[in-house]
């Protein structure tokens, strides 16, 4: 990748939906050499798709939360498959250290939130969880 890629990258990273145009008009080269990086980057894999990010006024009213999970040695896959099926649960990342698994939680109200946490605790496998309410985004950088 070279500077090139990074900025189409960054132009993309604010604004997913720029025109081909736009793009080869703000780095000032052909509109051809755009479209040919933009191939070469989705074909390598480095872009994987383009997505929509939910400004604030569209999470207003989600209530979120992280959780911690702790669970039994091979229960994993199993876990995470009953996981797949609970609607809150948008993100489920393994982490290193004392906990196992890491969730990212939505939810409706402080009671969907509460059967959610219950639902996930109840789980074959799961020995103890930890929840973390988040209160405000002081920043963000996800793409």
């Amino acid at each position: 990748m070279d500077e090139l890629d990074r900025n189409i990258l960054a132009l993309l990273g604010a604004d997913a939906r720029m025109s081909v145009a736009t793009l080869a008009r703000r780095l000032k080269v052909a509109r051809s050499t755009i479209q040919a990086r933009l191939e070469r980057l989705e074909t390598s894999g480095v872009i994987a798709g383009y997505t929509l990010k939910l400004g604030e006024a569209a999470r207003q009213g989600r209530l979120r939360a992280s959780v911690l999970l702790t669970i039994e040695p091979r229960s994993q896959a199993g876990i995470l498959s009953r996981l797949k099926a609970v609607a809150e649960v948008e993100r489920v990342f393994t982490t290193s250290g004392r906990f196992d698994l890491l969730l990212q939680i939505a939810a409706a109200d402080t009671q969907v939130l509460d059967g959610v946490l219950d639902q996930i605790g109840g789980l074959t496998g799961v020995k103890s969880s930890e929840s973390l309410i988040h209160l405000s985004t002081r920043l963000d950088r996800a793409v």
